[in-house]
């Protein structure tokens, strides 16, 4: 009796469905998917929207440790060993959907699933070289030159596809809080990015590719200038 031909696994259609341990949930703008202390016992695969991880010291004060979008996972510490406690709160900064995967599921296609755990590893090594950037931003460049990395970073420079110039709705403290600097030295530098031509924002923020040779050239424009001039040659 010939034996049953089994279905090749997709890992685009695992995260995509619910199915088995795992379930579609959608989220509010400011809803969390867990809080610092809570149960680390599933780990979630943001399909819409964006989130952000922070934390909250012992006396009350609140930081962002990085900002997630589409394709990221959240809550991987879950499946680090025995069921423990969330080290950081994972909240919605839009609308966001995403698949809840149980922890004792996410085990099993990753033991059983050389797909997806290849899939997996190249998300923890993005993951891990991100964090090392991170580190490298904040030892190494200005607060100013910081922000305006976080501000590609939220437009999805560098990803495949268009960047999305439109950013979330974030608040200055927020960025703050990510850059390691005052609420008021944001504002000014945001003041100073708009009147350079690299920012536009009226309650959201635009950002424009010009950002980048702030970051990857450090270019700024001359310190008398307000706006780049264009020079024609005669016909």
């Amino acid at each position: 009796m010939p034996t049953k031909k089994r279905i090749a696994f997709d890992p685009a259609t695992f995260l995509a469905n619910a199915g088995l341990g795992r379930r579609i949930v959608h989220l509010k703008a400011k809803h969390a998917f867990f809080t610092q202390g809570s149960p680390a016992d599933c780990v979630f695969y943001l399909q819409s929207g964006r989130a952000k991880l922070t934390v909250v010291s012992t006396n009350g004060k609140e930081a962002t440790i990085t900002l997630l979008s589409v394709g990221d996972f959240i809550g991987e510490e879950s499946i680090a060993g025995v069921v423990g406690l969330r080290m950081a709160s994972a909240k919605a900064m839009t609308a966001c959907t995403a698949l809840k995967i149980e922890r004792e599921e996410m085990l099993r296609v990753l033991h059983e699933e050389h797909a997806f755990s290849d899939l997996f590893l190249k998300f923890l090594l993005a993951r891990s070289m991100r964090t090392q950037a991170d580190l490298v931003d904040q030892l190494f460049n200005s607060s100013e030159k910081r922000l305006a990395r976080i501000l590609l970073l939220m437009a999805e420079f560098g990803k495949p596809g268009e960047p999305e110039t439109l950013i979330p709705k974030i608040t200055q403290e927020t960025l703050a809080e990510m850059i390691g600097t005052t609420r008021s030295r944001v504002s000014f530098f945001m003041n100073r990015f708009r009147k350079l031509g690299f920012i536009d924002y009226n309650g959201r923020i635009r950002v424009h590719k010009s950002l980048l040779n702030v970051v990857l050239h450090d270019q700024w424009p001359e310190p008398n200038s307000q706006t780049p001039v264009v020079v024609s040659k005669a016909s």
